[in-house]
């Protein structure tokens, strides 16, 4: 791989998370780095809620990407299990990307998150190496600011700059990150693998991000899509397979499901074009995809249903 840092290097193979505050580019990142789309990306923040692994598999590394949520100071009870979620990440990956988009100053957000790597620092010798992502959206004299705010903020092991959008520096994070890992006999997942994600999983986050396009700030936060079954559909044709996938979509009100389902149900119908595409293209098959959107109250409140809803 161009850029890579680790040459006549014995093989190197371990796990890798990138934090940041919402909105910071990491799925992009974890998507351009794996050279496939594995995370969900929506430019509304917040919407990553599993922690999906990309993997980078070259002659010299195996990088595995763990895309936790955004660290934030968290205000429902999802919003914290979500901060136990990347803490209990954290302990567990060899390396830390922390993302800092150059298009935005650095903020309290950034300083929280920068004051819980430092701990982590402190208690678990874990290297950080600060990212700054969104290069193509800023100007060389901005990019310049933003790298000595960043070197200012704390004390990271490299400091790289990158554009996901336009695959700038892309193999040279990947190096990066990659430097850091322990010495392995080889891979830790076979070649051709980018992710270890379930299938459903993966099914139900794209048509999260389906459902998440295009709508208004409030929905977000109170989406969650769960695969009620996948089965192949009987009596079809020698090479013809088709994949009958059920899926709900839960929103806390009537007034989310309205939006979601839109005048005459063509809002949902739309959804239901752009999931079962990006589905067939994860599975390679055919797929009839039948969508149910349903009310679950004040889920992310309630502790039983969110263990319901598989959080």
């Amino acid at each position: 791989m161009k850029g890579s840092v680790m040459t006549d290097m014995p093989y190197a193979a371990g796990f890798a998370c990138l934090v940041g505050r919402p909105n910071a580019g990491k799925s992009t990142l974890t998507n351009a780095l794996v050279g496939q789309k594995v995370a969900i990306t929506s430019s509304k923040p917040q919407t990553t809620r599993h922690t999906i692994r990309g993997i980078v598999t070259t002659d010299q590394y195996q990088l595995v990407l763990v895309d936790t949520p955004g660290l934030h100071k968290p205000r429902t009870l999802l919003g914290e299990r979500l901060n136990d979620v990347v803490r209990e990440t954290l302990l567990e990956v060899d390396v830390i990307g922390f993302c800092l988009p150059a298009d935005q100053r650095i903020g309290p957000g950034d300083s929280f998150i920068a004051r819980e790597l430092a701990e982590l620092q402190q208690a678990k010798r874990r290297p950080v190496v600060a990212i700054a992502t969104k290069t193509d959206r800023v100007d060389r004299q901005r990019l310049a600011e933003h790298l000595i705010a960043i070197d200012q903020l704390g004390s990271w092991d490299a400091i790289v700059p990158c554009s996901a959008v336009d695959g700038t520096q892309v193999d040279e994070v990947a190096g990066v990150l990659a430097s850091y890992l322990p010495s392995s006999p080889g891979p830790l997942y076979p070649a051709g693998v980018l992710t270890d994600e379930p299938e459903a999983v993966m099914i139900a986050e794209l048509v999260r991000e389906a459902a998440l396009e295009g709508v208004r700030d409030e929905l977000p936060h109170s989406l969650a899509v769960v695969v009620e079954e996948m089965l192949p559909r009987e009596g079809r044709p020698e090479g013809k397979p088709l994949l009958d996938v059920r899926v709900n979509v839960f929103v806390e009100r009537s007034s989310q499901k309205a939006i979601i389902i839109g005048r005459g149900g063509a809002r949902l119908r739309e959804v239901g074009t752009t999931a079962r595409q990006g589905i067939e293209a994860l599975l390679g098959q055919r797929v009839h995809l039948d969508l149910h959107v349903k009310i679950a109250k004040d889920w992310q409140r309630d502790p039983k249903q969110l263990q319901r809803l598989g959080f």
